[in-house]
């Protein structure tokens, strides 16, 4: 009992030792991590005045004691000078990271090359099933520092001006990108008369030596600049702005692509750097510019149409229809890329759409009225009788429209304001396309029996309006015209073939004034064995005279005259040789051994072989 009275106390005072040397060594440990609050300036200052720039990690850990520091100062002693220190010294870091923020994306942000774009542009059109192919817009140790810095900025910064820095650098970027394409156009265009790029090669027949870039989305290359070399053909030469007009809608074109690519990378580099709820906005910001300065090209390309066609150039719309094309071949893309971007922005693309439609079909519009009234008469009409310009280049401008059936069907379905346009589809497309080429076509035919009625010769003018409507006929049946037409007149085919053999009984009727001398109904009746009389060899004489002149006023006319189709040529001398070689012959052996003169080689000038021949040099002024 003794020794547990004397135990006890000793063990309840070591126990009270004890936890006086812990007390003491917690309280030692306070003031030691008090204290270091107060060296946390000295300590950081020296790394915070140079700058993250090479030592990011180090840095932030830098901030982080600061940022400890001010916490601490803030909640046990506000009045404390030192909250001050740390709390400019954070303020400081802070700038310095926005700073380095700045600097990392404005050293290293570079435009992405032309012939990067092209392949990017080309590898997603040429791949039957889709990749994602990504660009490398930056150093992936100065992506992840940016990162790490973005992170910061929004978790302890709380300062989203960073948010308008990458915007601004990222969008003059992007902008950069895609005029760097265009200039690229630009100079390969001057130097070269092509764009051109190792990356993308596709087949054309303007330069066979160098060969240039495919249009994204396209099957096959454009026929526009032979066409408006033609159309445009009275207004002088043109060669060289419609080389730069070609240039102007390939550049397009692609820089719309090129658009559609780089913002989708944009968005995917985006995502890392900016917060989720920040990024719709940032990226509708960052892709402004651009997109307003493809828009604002858009709207010039529209209003140069609108001014040509206001002249009556209308090779100008073949710009609109590649174009309008691609734009809604992209459209789907267009929507994806700028899926939670504002109202405005998403209605750039189909305004531009709706403008372009709208600007197309006034063109293809006044096109068709032009061609009803077409001013044209005498002194731009071929005086051989050959295939008229404005039938050719109608033609031309036609066969244009088959690369485009479904955009030139949009085109006047947007004009239409039928219950059926509102349940628009292709075959109401094709429809109205059909409607629209017969239209042109009927007013064609309508003035060219205007323009024919200027030849005095009614033999000519059959001569005329053969080789247009051959000419068509044959236009037609050689590309798809014929079964677009088709759609809506089943008989247009026949229908031209009559009127062709309309025109030709037209022309031969002119012979009728050779053959007409020489018929047996014509002559007057003679006794085998009688001696003629005076007035009767008067008429054979006059007989003669009257064919072998005529003959040789034709074949004189008419060889100066054109039938440009061979085998029609072929057909009409042949079946004329014929009626005349026939006619003359039996008038030959009737009365070529008649003794009606002294001098029958006067008279008898031609033997049925050599009037074949004389016709059949017709319509050949090399013969």
């Amino acid at each position: 009992m003794k020794l547990e009275n004397s135990i006890i106390p000793v063990h309840k005072q070591t126990e009270n030792l004890q936890r006086l040397q812990e007390n003491v060594e917690k309280t030692l440990s306070c003031l030691d991590h008090v204290i270091s609050y107060y060296h946390v300036a000295k300590d950081t200052e020296k790394i915070i005045r140079e700058g993250p720039t090479g030592r990011l990690e180090e840095y932030l850990g830098c901030m982080a004691k600061i940022q400890k520091a001010v916490e601490y100062f803030q909640d046990n002693n506000p009045d404390s000078p030192e909250l001050n220190r740390v709390k400019l010294l954070f303020e400081k870091g802070k700038e310095s990271l926005e700073s380095e923020f700045r600097s990392l994306m404005t050293r290293n942000s570079k435009p992405v090359p032309p012939i990067l774009i092209l392949d990017l542009i080309s590898l997603d059109d040429e791949m039957e099933t889709q990749e994602d192919v990504t660009l490398e817009h930056l150093p992936e140790g100065v992506l992840q520092d940016i990162i790490r810095i973005s992170g910061w900025l929004v978790e302890y910064g709380r300062n989203q001006d960073f948010m308008n820095v990458y915007y601004q650098i990222r969008s003059s970027q992007l902008d950069r990108s895609i005029k760097g394409l265009k200039e690229h156009f630009r100079k390969n265009s001057s130097s070269s008369g092509v764009p051109y790029s190792p990356a993308i090669q596709n087949k054309r027949k303007d330069t066979p030596t160098k060969k240039p870039i495919k249009r994204p989305g396209h099957e096959h290359d454009l026929r526009v600049k032979h066409v408006s070399d033609t159309l445009a053909d009275k207004h002088g030469p043109v060669a060289g702005r419609d080389d730069m007009l070609d240039m102007e809608i390939d550049a397009y074109i692609h820089c719309v692509s090129a658009f559609i690519k780089l913002a989708q990378s944009e968005y995917q580099l985006l995502t890392v750097v900016i917060p989720e709820h920040h990024q719709k906005k940032t990226f509708d910001s960052l892709i402004q510019e651009s997109l307003d300065n493809l828009m604002i090209e858009g709207d010039n390309i529209v209003s140069a149409a609108r001014k040509a066609i206001g002249r009556h150039d209308y090779s100008a719309v073949l710009t609109i229809f590649p174009i309008l094309k691609h734009l809604k071949l992209t459209k789907s893309e267009f929507d994806q890329v700028l899926q939670g971007t504002a109202a405005s922005t998403k209605n750039k693309l189909p305004s531009l759409i709706t403008s372009m439609e709208t600007t197309g079909a006034k063109a293809l519009e006044d096109f068709a009225d032009n061609i009803k009234n077409n001013p044209d008469k005498e002194y731009n009409m071929p005086k051989d009788g050959t295939v008229h310009e404005l039938t050719s280049n109608a033609i031309l401008f036609l066969q244009q429209l088959l690369d485009f059936q479904e955009t030139a069907g949009a085109m006047l379905a947007s004009q239409e304001t039928s219950s059926s346009a509102n349940s628009y589809n292709s075959e109401f497309s094709r429809r109205l396309l059909s409607t629209y080429i017969c239209k042109v076509l009927g007013n064609l035919q309508l003035n060219l029996l205007s323009k024919s009625k200027v030849y005095e010769d009614p033999a000519l003018s059959a001569i005329f309006l053969h080789n247009n409507y051959n000419y068509i006929l044959k236009s037609l049946e050689k590309s798809e015209l014929i079964q677009l037409v088709a759609v809506t007149q089943k008989t247009a085919e026949k229908s031209y073939k009559e009127l062709i053999e309309q025109q030709i009984l037209t022309y031969q009727r002119s012979w009728l004034k050779v053959t007409d001398y020489i018929l047996e109904r014509n002559l007057p009746v003679f006794q085998p064995g009688v001696k003629l009389k005076d007035k009767e060899r008067q008429v054979i004489k006059e007989r003669f005279k009257g064919f072998n002149d005529g003959l040789e006023e034709l074949c004189k006319i008419q060889k100066a005259w054109a039938i440009p189709d061979t085998e029609q040529r072929d057909n009409i001398r042949q079946t004329q040789k014929t009626i005349v070689q026939e006619t003359y012959a039996a008038f030959l052996n009737r009365y070529g051994n008649v003794p009606f003169t002294k001098n029958p080689e006067k008279y008898i000038k031609y033997r049925v072989e050599q009037v074949g021949e004389m016709i059949e040099r017709l319509f050949d002024t090399s013969a």
